[in-house]
């Protein structure tokens, strides 16, 4: 059904979101650790689905969160970019297997699903923190920023999957 994936989308979307606005944005771990958690929607959104949707849905995304993070477009452009690579991640991670009709994030097996995410953070948090910085000669802490942050991300968003997702039986 459309509507019904039009509106587990919407539902995604918009608890992605206030989560990341309302909770994650006002945490500091250690003074400068916040998750971004908003990039599971698009991990989880649907494959086959039109790239150009997926794209300005992406930019929608971002836009919502740096409306409300006041970061000028940074959100956006990282999202943006990662939903643009995700076809080229995904060719990497699954082969070609994931251009066939029948293949399902959920078939595939756990290692290729963490890696997935995990590529899809670190593009993310790459692309976020050389424009949040914008200076080369920062580059250990671009890199100290996209560990620790990438890493708290993937550990939370792993968390969130396994709570959220539909058990196989």
């Amino acid at each position: 059904m459309i509507s019904s994936s039009y509106f587990i989308n919407v539902v995604r979307f918009t608890l992605l979101v206030l989560v990341q606005v309302l909770v994650f944005n006002r945490l500091n771990f250690f003074g400068f650790i916040n998750p971004m958690v908003y990039i599971l929607f698009l991990y989880w959104y649907p494959i086959k689905e039109n790239r150009a949707v997926f794209i300005g849905l992406s930019f929608l995304l971002g836009f919502c969160i740096d409306f409300f993070s006041d970061t000028m477009a940074i959100h956006a452009a990282s999202t943006v970019t990662i939903a643009y690579l995700r076809p080229a991640i995904m060719r990497f991670v699954f082969g070609v297997n994931y251009e066939f009709q029948s293949f399902r994030l959920g078939n595939a097996t756990k290692a290729q699903q963490i890696t997935f995410l995990a590529l899809l953070i670190i593009v993310h948090h790459m692309v976020f923190f050389a424009l949040e910085i914008f200076s080369l000669a920062n580059i250990l802490l671009i890199l100290k920023k996209v560990l620790a942050i990438g890493l708290s991300t993937l550990v939370l968003c792993l968390l969130f999957s396994s709570l959220f997702s539909v058990r196989k039986e």
